[in-house]
């Protein structure tokens, strides 16, 4: 049986995943029907599912460290490859890495990943929230290539760090990808979104990749969390889906802030955003 079938979605936390995941959801959804974000998990699983952990387990699985996670890992990820015909999407948060010689995302079960990445500046603010902490604690977490974000049950994630994650996914070795920048989709979000069709081979129909990006306005999502909350909100998080927008961080990063995360990911912001090495010294310099 060919097990080829996981089309990753993937990203470093706060980076976009939801956005994306809901971007294609809407586009594929028949025609009509809308999909709302609490009913995102009905388009595309992640592998932090807890029912195919427990299904993988034989019982209500809660791993008792990390060892036990990762012991329990490749048999879920086997059920979530074949829980859907042909190739589907999964969410992950995970690096691409080898931990005590087993991969994190076993080759054997990858048809390809969509893996989409943003500024580190505008992502130690979002994940502050997300995690309930403190900027700097955030930006520290970020520069962990050991960070472990865990569930309720202690189902893990191998995060690491912001630069590694990205290497880790852009440089894999033989993967089927498709890459885009979270602020070029939200300079250009037709753009990127009819690159990404052309990619997974999808017909592109402009009406409906219009409505779906209609649909998967912020402020529409907003609205939806208001009346109905997340699901995949955090307990300790008071709002998922807060702005979206891109350079926040420009009215919000202290110097000493912005000075520490560029030091920290100079080589990966020189690659993928030269502007803001340029910006970002100048803005440090005027404050």
């Amino acid at each position: 049986m060919n097990l080829n079938r996981i089309i990753w979605l993937a990203s470093f936390p706060k980076s976009g995943n939801t956005w994306l995941r809901l971007l294609l959801a809407n586009y594929f959804m028949p025609k009509g029907e809308e999909i709302h974000i609490n009913n995102i998990f009905r388009f595309t699983t992640a592998d932090t599912r807890q029912d195919f952990f427990d299904k993988a387990a034989g019982r209500p699985f809660h791993a008792r460290d990390a060892q036990d996670w990762l012991s329990m890992r490749p048999k879920a990820l086997r059920l979530i490859a074949a829980s859907k015909p042909g190739h589907h999407f999964v969410k992950t948060h995970c690096k691409i890495a080898r931990t005590n010689g087993q991969p994190l995302i076993p080759p054997e079960l990858t048809a390809g990943a969509v893996y989409v990445f943003r500024n580190p500046f505008d992502v130690a603010i979002s994940y502050a929230r997300h995690l309930n902490l403190g900027v700097d604690d955030a930006i520290s977490r970020m520069a962990d290539d050991s960070a472990l974000n865990a569930s309720k049950t202690n189902l893990l994630t191998a995060v690491g760090r912001w630069d590694t994650h990205i290497d880790s996914w852009i440089n894999a070795q033989g993967m089927w990808r498709h890459v885009m920048r979270y602020e070029d989709m939200a300079a250009d979000i037709e753009t990127a979104l009819r690159g990404l069709l052309a990619f997974l081979k999808a017909p592109v129909e402009t009406g409906r990749l219009r409505r779906a990006i209609r649909l998967a306005k912020f402020e529409n999502l907003q609205r939806q969390e208001k009346s109905k909350g997340f699901r995949e909100r955090p307990p300790a998080m008071k709002q998922f889906f807060v702005s979206g927008r891109s350079g926040g961080w420009r009215e919000t990063l202290t110097p000493a802030q912005v000075v520490r995360i560029r030091e920290e990911f100079s080589s990966t912001l020189a690659a993928h955003y030269p502007e803001l090495l340029a910006e970002t010294a100048a803005f440090a310099a005027s404050k």
